[in-house]
């Protein structure tokens, strides 16, 4: 099982970046995907969740309106659109997926980790 995060990078307050996590080994029918950031001295706090069915989201309140998940099923591939972003979203961006997820919020609900991706926003 692979997660690969990609599509970090450096950009002003205001701009939109990409991220894409792109998965192999498991089926995104059975797993929950979920995007998670950790910046320097803080906790992993979750960022947002699509279910399995593709079809329920999850976004933190720090990033309601911002930032919007999707899935293409075909590519096998998970995307974190994030826009009007601020210098506070600049983190390590990991994605990560997990079977029969009950908390969202708990990185100990997801059993296959990417290697994050850093995000950082300049003010």
């Amino acid at each position: 099982v692979q997660l690969q995060a990609s599509g970090g990078g450096l950009v002003q307050a205001g701009g939109s970046l990409r991220l894409s996590c792109s998965i192999s080994g498991i089926s995104l029918d059975y797993y929950t995907i979920v995007w998670f950031r950790q910046a320097p001295g803080k906790e992993r706090d979750v960022v947002s969740s699509i279910s399995r069915n593709g079809v329920t989201t999850y976004y933190a309140d720090s990033v309601k309106g911002r930032f919007t998940i999707s899935r293409d099923d075909a590519k096998k591939t998970v995307y974190l659109q994030m826009s009007s972003l601020k210098p506070e979203d600049t983190a390590i961006y990991y994605c990560a997926a997990g079977q029969f997820v009950t908390r969202i919020t708990s990185t100990g609900a997801y059993q296959y980790w990417g290697q994050g991706t850093q995000v950082t926003v300049s003010s």
